[in-house]
């Protein structure tokens, strides 16, 4: 019983002891409240007023999990998540009773079933594609689905270590982003598409100018297939790339060739690119020394300069073409921008997309260039919609983020991603386990193209990229629908192509200014 009340005592103790610190802190903090400037709240509200700030940060996590609903979040709602994290884990994505996805809204597209299907012997399968047939070593790419580049030093080790084993395993292509080639790019042996962004990370000399000799190092891996030269991106066209200070430690700092202790900024464009013969002689010097495919990525603002592009192709002949143009819409994602370039410029993919492709053929490079899709397009309706829209490929970065484990914290900027994808601090890298995430990977890749495949069989063709406008069809603002061959006519080479582009009115103006020198295509 003394015991007892001798514990009892010391429990007293300490909760007079708790309640008198307690009562200081409160006055610490009403003290410093009605004294700091900096807050109109916190001053005129001491000590409760801190609470504004908890809440805001945690309004966040709270509209996630209890208050959005499925398909309401941005930029990817958890409907659209919930695919990836399935389809990643080999788990069924079958579903009950009815669709969740609003059909009546504008944009919203719908693939139109045959009347009399392949049977179920005669599926749609993905056949590889020949990229670059100019080159000492053109590349035939296995898949339309690939992952997008996210560089080293804006992913983690282990993420990057997991892309790379995954894309192996699924038999699909890496872009290393416009980090450099990081060792661990290569464990998966995988095919690789070596990004040369404005900053030249990792083929540049001491002056920053793009090295033939290191070109040529790199081109020497049977294992990097192409190099795509990085114009702009969509979520940050106009601005170079940014890594922040906080994510450069020693490793990165070597392979990019920068400085610890401040932010990484690259230049906004290459600076020995003035026009579009800067470009043309760009693409072909790099694909001289190194023998490979040479294309370019881009975030259109309008397709009005894109004919003079297409023009000066024409004029100098095919061969000087890039083997592959990478259309990046305004959706598309990054590390860290500044939010009025994420939010506001760029073209969005659907309009974007449509364009390049229709200048492509009017100018009678479709088998010459291919075209590479980006920009949220993380679901097989996603992808099949841009390979109907005239993609040979579609590449994907978040998507592949969620495969690993990406829970959308949008903390991407900050160092501290609680999955250990974009975070250089090794606590939270361990939860990033290669060997687990390696596989999700693969999974999530082979998901969407056999689901791509599954729509194509749908519509009645024998491989994906035999699917066209006529086989979509969109929502308007009436909540009609209307074929995409209808709103956007698709043009195809040869003389038939040519008359059908002649029969309608929005291609007249197109022809004209492709023309050259009043010779028609």
């Amino acid at each position: 019983m003394e015991f007892v009340m001798a514990v009892l005592q010391y429990l007293a103790l300490l909760f007079v002891l708790a309640s008198g610190l307690g009562v200081l802190a409160i006055a610490a903090m009403f003290w410093l409240d009605t004294r700091q400037t900096s807050d109109a709240i916190r001053r005129n509200y001491p000590v409760i007023g801190r609470f504004r700030g908890l809440f805001t940060e945690l309004g966040e996590f709270f509209r996630q999990y209890f208050f959005a609903m499925d398909r309401e979040e941005m930029p990817f709602n958890r409907a659209q998540r919930n695919w990836v994290y399935r389809a990643a884990e080999n788990k069924s994505n079958t579903v009950a009773f009815g669709s969740t996805r609003n059909l009546n809204i504008p944009g919203t597209p719908i693939f139109m079933n045959a009347v009399f299907p392949p049977l179920d012997d005669q599926f749609a399968t993905t056949e590889p594609m020949v990229i670059g047939p100019h080159c000492r070593e053109p590349y035939v790419a296995p898949s339309i689905f690939n992952i997008s580049g996210m560089s080293y030093g804006a992913l983690s080790k282990p993420a990057i270590q997991a892309l790379a084993r995954g894309a192996g395993k699924a038999g699909i292509w890496l872009n290393t982003g416009e980090g450099g080639l990081a060792p661990y790019h290569l464990e998966g042996n995988c095919d690789i598409v070596y990004q040369i962004g404005t900053a030249k990370f990792g083929v540049r000399d001491e002056a920053g100018n793009l090295s033939d000799d290191k070109l040529r190092q790199m081109a020497a891996d049977p294992r990097i297939r192409m190099f795509e030269i990085k114009l702009s991106q969509g979520a940050k066209p106009g601005k170079g790339g940014i890594l922040p200070a906080a994510k450069i430690d020693e490793e990165v700092a070597r392979i990019r060739g920068v400085p610890r202790g401040q932010d990484a900024i690259s230049p906004n464009r290459h600076r020995e690119v003035d026009d579009f013969d800067d470009l043309l002689d760009l693409i072909g010097h790099i694909r001289e020394v190194t023998g490979k495919p040479v294309g370019f990525k881009t975030c259109i603002g309008s397709a009005d300069p894109w004919f003079d592009f297409f023009k000066r192709v024409k004029e100098r002949g095919g061969e000087c073409a890039p083997d592959f143009i990478a259309v990046d819409g305004g959706e598309g994602g990054t590390g860290a921008a500044p939010m009025p370039l994420i939010d506001l410029v760029g073209m969005p993919l659907r309009d974007a997309l449509i364009r390049m492709v229709d200048l492509r053929d009017l100018a009678g490079l479709h088998d010459r260039i291919r075209i590479i899709a980006a920009g949220k397009l993380v679901a097989p309706a996603d992808v099949a919609w841009a390979i109907c829209m005239g993609a040979d490929f579609v590449c994907a970065g978040r998507g592949f983020m969620f495969s690993l484990g990406c829970i959308q914290a949008l903390k991407c900027n900050k160092n501290t991603c609680p999955t250990g994808i974009t975070t250089h601090i090794p606590s939270l890298q361990k939860g990033l386990v290669v060997e687990e995430k390696d596989k999700r990977v693969a999974a999530y890749a082979k998901a969407v193209i056999h689901e791509v495949e599954m729509i194509a069989h749908s519509v009645g063709v024998a491989e994906p990229r035999q699917m066209r406008r006529r086989h979509v069809r969109v929502v308007t603002d009436s909540g009609a629908t209307r074929q995409m061959n209808e709103i956007h006519p698709s043009v195809h080479l040869g003389l038939t192509g040519m008359a059908r582009a002649r029969g309608h009115k929005q291609f007249e103006e197109a022809l004209k200014r492709l023309q050259i020198e009043g010779e028609e295509l």
